[in-house]
This record gives structure tokens, sequence and C-alpha cells, in this order.
């Protein structure tokens, strides 16, 4: 249960009657996911909870910190943006495929509570490229999490890939590459892998560079700490646009609790440099210090 004196900053802070900036980043920084719940549960001007006993941003308050948020309101929000606010379809394909499968159906609980319809329905109304069908695909799914593998059936699907690969065509339309990704688990998607590489003797995400979209769910199924250090890094390049700079904010947030050691461990190794010293040197302010604060947390 976090302390009343650290409810009542935060209360303060949110209601714009200015707190210390540095003790709302130590508080938000440090709190584990029961003690932000016990904040939100405790503060009904901010967080209120709906018929379906979801507690739920009030968005009388601008949502300032995501940390703070329900993770599956953070999600759901992140979805609903990604789609209408700014079409980003790789924040889609990240949130369905590096959460687990509770984890997404909580997100899509989420969505019915905030927008009164489901993601996957939007999806199939708003999106008119040929990604609709992966993106429905992958956000309905619900992947066994259990740790048996059938070889021989994963050995199948890295021939079909394979073949649908070197005949061409529009790969991301393939109903069975779509089928395999967006149903099968995410160790099933590894021993895919394994097989691919050793059928081809290629990378299975490097064969789908002529389909981002694919590519970058092979990537999130299989190494998500790969797949975020390439965002963290072109989102602190100098000259990236807005929409890149902003992966910052939703990747460090919705990570800290998850495997940001990993991230941190693979962002050294690939660009040679410690993520916490990276930031130090690009953001500014208690935007950095916060940044830092939850980094710090995979230590």
């Amino acid at each position: 249960m976090a302390a009343a004196d650290e409810f009542g900053s935060l209360t303060k802070a949110f209601s714009g009657l200015g707190v210390d900036e540095k003790a709302l980043i130590s508080i938000l920084g440090k709190w584990h996911p029961e003690q932000r719940q016990s904040f939100r549960k405790g503060t009904r001007d901010f967080f209120i909870q709906d018929e379906r006993q979801f507690e739920r941003w009030n968005n009388a308050h601008e949502a300032t910190v995501l940390w703070t948020m329900h993770p599956w309101e953070r999600d759901a929000r992140l979805l609903n943006e990604s789609l209408y606010k700014r079409p980003q379809y790789n924040v889609l394909i990240e949130v369905a495929t590096t959460r687990s499968s509770e984890e997404l159906l909580g997100a899509r609980r989420a969505y019915h509570s905030l927008f009164d319809h489901s993601i996957e329905e939007d999806i199939a109304f708003h999106v008119h490229t040929p990604d609709k069908k992966l993106l429905v695909a992958l956000l309905s799914s619900y992947r066994y999490e259990g740790p048996k593998v059938n070889e021989e059936i994963a050995k199948l699907e890295a021939n079909t890939i394979s073949t649908a690969i070197v005949k061409g065509g529009a790969l991301i339309e393939n109903e069975e590459i779509v089928r395999i990704l967006s149903t099968r688990s995410k160790l099933h998607i590894k021993a895919v892998y394994k097989h691919y590489k050793e059928i081809t003797g290629n990378y299975l995400d490097e064969d789908l560079d002529r389909a981002p979209p694919l590519q970058e769910t092979v990537q999130c199924l299989i190494t998500p700490q790969t797949y975020f250090s390439k965002v963290i890094d072109a989102s602190l390049r100098l000259n990236a646009d807005e929409i890149t700079k902003d992966a910052l904010t939703r990747v460090i947030p919705t990570r800290a609790d998850v495997d940001m050691k990993l991230i941190k461990e693979e962002y050294h190794k690939k660009y040679g440099v410690d993520l916490p010293k990276k930031i130090q040197d690009v953001a500014n302010g208690s935007y950095r210090d916060f940044l830092l604060t939850l980094i710090a947390r995979g230590d």
C-alpha cells in the first residue's frame, strides 16, 4: 500500500496544483502494480470504475502518466490512438504480439469499456489495406502458452512459409502465413523460425523484409527485446519525426516491469552504448529523469 503522503503528492500533481517533480518521479518510478492499483482505487476523481468493474482514467483530466494507468486501459488507448489519431499499424502488431494471452484479452475488454465496441470491429471497418486480415487475426488471438511444441508440425509450417516466400506474391495476404503467425504459440513460432533457418539457411524475419507487417510480427514474437531496442534507438535519433520520438514514451512504461533488463542488454549489444547513458544525453528535464527511473527497475 502506498503511503498517504505519496498519495497526496500525486493527487496534487494530477490536480495541477504543483508538486516537487523529483519526488513525483521517485514515487511513480518505484511503485509496483499493486501500489498503482491502490492509487487508482483511492483517487476516484482521476480514475473511475465503470459498469464492468474496470478502473479507467477519467477523461476530465489529461492522461499525462501512462505508467499510472491500468495496463489494460493503457494498451486499449494505445490501440485506439494507433488506429484513429495517427495510424500506426506497427503499434497494433506490437500490442497484439508482445502481451500474454490474458493481457491481450484484458486490453480487448478494456477497449469495450472505453469505446463501447471492439478493436476487431474497428479494424475491420476502418482499415482498407491488405494488412486488415493479419491485424484482426493477431488481435483476436488467444495463444496457447504451455511448454509443448510439435516439432513435426513446426517443420511442416516452416516449409509452408518457405514455399510461399519463394513463390512471391502478396505475402501479407497469404492465409497460411497469417494463420500460423496469429494462432500458434510463441514457442511454436520459435520452432518454426529454427526449422526455417535449417531448411533455407536464412532467417525468417530477414526473408520477410518485403512484407514489413509480417516481419514485425515475427520479430515481436521471437525476440521482442530486439524489436524494442530498435524502436527505442529510432526514437532517440536527432532527426526522428514526432511519431517516431513518441515511441520512447510508449515503450519504456509498457516494458519497465516486463523485459527492460533484456532490452537494455540488447541495446548495448547492438549499438555499443548503455541505454541510460543514451537517454541521459538525448532527453531533457523531468521527462528524462522519469524514463531513467523506470529503466532502472530492470537492474
